[in-house]
């Protein structure tokens, strides 16, 4: 079920500024084939990309794991 939200929640984030998987690979430093793994839920999400996506596009963590708050 996390793994689920989280999948959706990465592809809302990529939705939301408006970029490719490639484009936002590129902005949070992580392969874009990655990137695409997570959105299927093919893969985990790492540490590394929540991370990434804290610190370059100052996504709300909380946000990103359970729904609740604002999305940056």
């Amino acid at each position: 079920m996390v793994e689920k939200m989280l999948k959706e929640n990465l592809k809302k984030i990529r939705q939301e500024l408006g970029l490719s998987v490639a484009k936002l690979s590129e902005k949070i430093d992580i392969p874009a084939m990655t990137l695409t793994n997570y959105e299927r839920g093919e893969r985990t999400p790492s540490a590394q990309l929540f991370i990434q996506l804290n610190t370059k596009l100052n996504v709300n963590l909380n946000w990103f794991v359970s729904g609740k708050g604002k999305m940056f």
